[in-house]
């Protein structure tokens, strides 16, 4: 067996129009594909990264909440990563994103810090200076 890549990852929000917002205008993923499930009265919203990679949006009627703090078991964050981490910070924060100072990875040497999507899902951006993750 051989996993070649990451595909997707799935996202439930809260606030469908606000997250299509966050994901398609201020941190400006592609739409590739919309549709509203009415058996489910759920939207489902493929967005994608320059590399393919997609993300899944999902709604649902009253969600229950992420357990952040303390953090929980399963998924702790995603990472998406950059060439410049000091550049995006600030266009973030131009944007209104309230963005954590920048640390740097005491293993790699890398740039790193960490924001949140409108739902407090903790997002990463890790500098690198290709388009290979190292």
């Amino acid at each position: 067996m051989q996993l070649n890549n990451l595909h997707h990852v799935a996202i439930i929000c809260s606030d469908y129009v606000r997250s299509k917002h966050f994901y398609a205008v201020t941190l400006g993923l592609r739409v590739v594909a919309e549709a509203y499930r009415a058996e489910r009265q759920s939207y489902k919203l493929d967005l994608a990264l320059p590399d393919g990679t997609q993300l899944e949006l999902f709604s649902f009627p009253a969600p229950p909440a992420r357990p952040s703090q303390p953090e929980a078991c399963g998924l702790r964050h995603l990472a998406f990563a950059v060439t410049d981490v000091a550049e995006t910070k600030h266009e973030l924060e131009s944007k209104g994103i309230a963005v954590e100072p920048i640390r740097i990875d005491e293993y790699t040497g890398k740039k790193f810090t960490f924001f949140k999507d409108p739902d407090g899902l903790p997002l990463e951006l890790y500098e690198v200076k290709s388009n290979f993750l190292k």
